[in-house]
């Protein structure tokens, strides 16, 4: 298992995560501590969650994910052998996130505001059973952008709270010792820039990470963030590394597997727009060309770029999380990394 540091912190995290978003819902508490002790046995000491977890978020089941680390690090003891990572949500109208008399102070939205961080951070380490968190990440931005992903711009209303008082509010809890690092996650060139003079002019913490979307059909990343990460020592902490499940191949030709996402909740619109299935067919295709699962070829590629910190990956089952560990262990060659970026040039980001 490789490991790599942080941003500029000195925290040393494996180049594969364990993403945690489907338990407490297509996964049980007692699956959730099976994958934990696996992906422990493994060597990997990088583990990802958020307060609104599981997915797709609702009352019901929120937190529900961080309440299943937390009965694991309780039962295991592992706490110490493991970073951690979670988020705080963003602006939104899910007051249930937060509580709704909390996010009426701030017109019924959940906002980055100190009070809602405050308020967030105290609710995870509560759930997490832990006194501390390695990774802070800032769910998606205060600024109501399209943050999900688009292809034509639209500017915004300029309402947000500023990034030095964001940033503020996370040292705050960066100097009692409740957080070691702090992240953002899917988040622009132009706000991470931001984040980082906020952080230098004003002597507040820096962004060690930032976890965006980022796969064979989606490498958005590469066109701003790329560079701006790299040059300014912050990690790309890779989610969807599969494209929801589309770039194994177990949608192609409108299958519909019984108990996958798409059936249980119909959610996957980014993988279905106009040219992703061409796309996606070129990938699905290449990686039987090279004798590759479709799983190994997405995973590998997502591992081999130099800005990569660590890729998230997920499974709602042990024999996932096996395939998707052994994918890594493929050599990627030349004539891989020409196919895919050729397709790549033909097929352009289908997905952002």
């Amino acid at each position: 298992m490789i490991t790599r540091e942080l941003g500029r912190t000195g925290i040393k995290i494996t180049d594969i995560c364990l993403g945690t978003m489907t338990w407490g819902e297509q996964n049980t508490e007692a699956e959730g501590h099976a994958q934990m002790d696996y992906a422990l046995e493994r060597g990997i000491n990088f583990f990802d969650t958020a307060e609104m977890y599981a997915v797709p978020p609702r009352p019901e089941t929120q937190g529900s994910t961080e309440r299943i680390i937390g009965t694991w690090f309780k039962a295991r003891g592992s706490r110490d052998k493991v970073v951690l990572a979670t988020k705080v949500a963003g602006r939104s109208p899910m007051t249930w996130v937060r509580g709704a008399d909390e996010a009426r102070l701030d017109g019924g939205l959940t906002r980055l505001t100190r009070k809602q961080i405050d308020d967030a951070v105290h609710g995870s380490l509560t759930r997490l059973q832990t006194d501390y968190i390695d990774l802070y990440q800032l769910h998606w931005p205060d600024r109501a952008i399209p943050a999900f992903g688009f292809h034509t711009w639209r500017d915004y209303p300029q309402d947000f709270v500023p990034f030095e008082e964001i940033l503020d509010a996370l040292g705050r809890h960066v100097e009692k010792g409740t957080i070691r690092a702090i992240g953002v996650s899917n988040e622009s060139p132009w706000g991470v820039m931001s984040f980082i003079r906020a952080s230098e002019t004003k002597g507040l913490p820096r962004i060690a990470s930032i976890q965006n979307a980022y796969n064979l059909a989606n490498r958005v990343f590469e066109y701003g963030l790329a560079e701006c990460c790299m040059r300014e020592g912050v990690s790309l902490l890779a989610y969807s590394p599969l494209g929801q499940g589309y770039l194994t191949g177990k949608y192609r030709n409108g299958a519909l597997p019984q108990g996958s996402r798409k059936q249980l909740f119909n959610r996957l619109q980014r993988y279905e727009r106009p040219g992703a299935d061409a796309a996606i067919a070129g990938y699905l295709d290449a990686a039987a060309e090279f004798g590759l699962t479709p799983t190994q070829l997405a995973l590998k590629f997502c591992q081999t770029r130099e800005f990569m910190g660590s890729v998230i990956i997920g499974a709602t089952s042990m024999a996932q999380l096996k395939e998707d560990l052994d994918a890594f262990d493929l050599v990627w060659t030349d004539a891989m990394e020409e196919r895919v970026n050729g397709l790549h040039v033909a097929h352009p980001n289908p997905c952002p």
